[in-house]
């Protein structure tokens, strides 16, 4: 497994080029702060869509029954498997709070387009 962090120039199109194949997934959230310990924010829900909206700077994490905002992201990462699998996306806010939305099966992502 490997993790990488993504440029904000790529979030948008990152995130664009993963709802074009994302198809029925299932997804959890874990947000980790200093303030609020470690807390499961959703277990296992199906996962409709991630986007980043740069005029609003959120990032919003869709699931059937829970729209996840993230303002102000930080940084991000993505968690893959050597063959390029997604795993798990990490949204590091402003204030330093950790959010992981992790992949129940991994997602294979179309490869980057130069």
């Amino acid at each position: 497994m490997t993790t990488r962090k993504l440029d904000k120039a790529e979030w948008r199109p990152f995130f664009d080029a993963m709802a074009e194949v994302l198809g029925p997934k299932r997804a959890e959230i874990e947000v980790l702060s200093l303030n609020l310990g470690d807390q499961v924010e959703a277990e296992w829900l199906p996962l409709l869509g991630i986007s980043y909206d740069p005029r609003d700077d959120i990032v919003d994490v869709a699931l059937e029954g829970l729209d996840h905002i993230i303002d102000q992201p930080r940084e991000i990462y993505v968690v893959e498997e050597e063959a390029g699998e997604l795993m798990a996306i990490e949204v590091v806010a402003a204030d330093g709070t950790r959010q992981i939305v992790k992949l129940r099966d991994p997602l294979m992502l179309p490869a980057p387009q130069h």
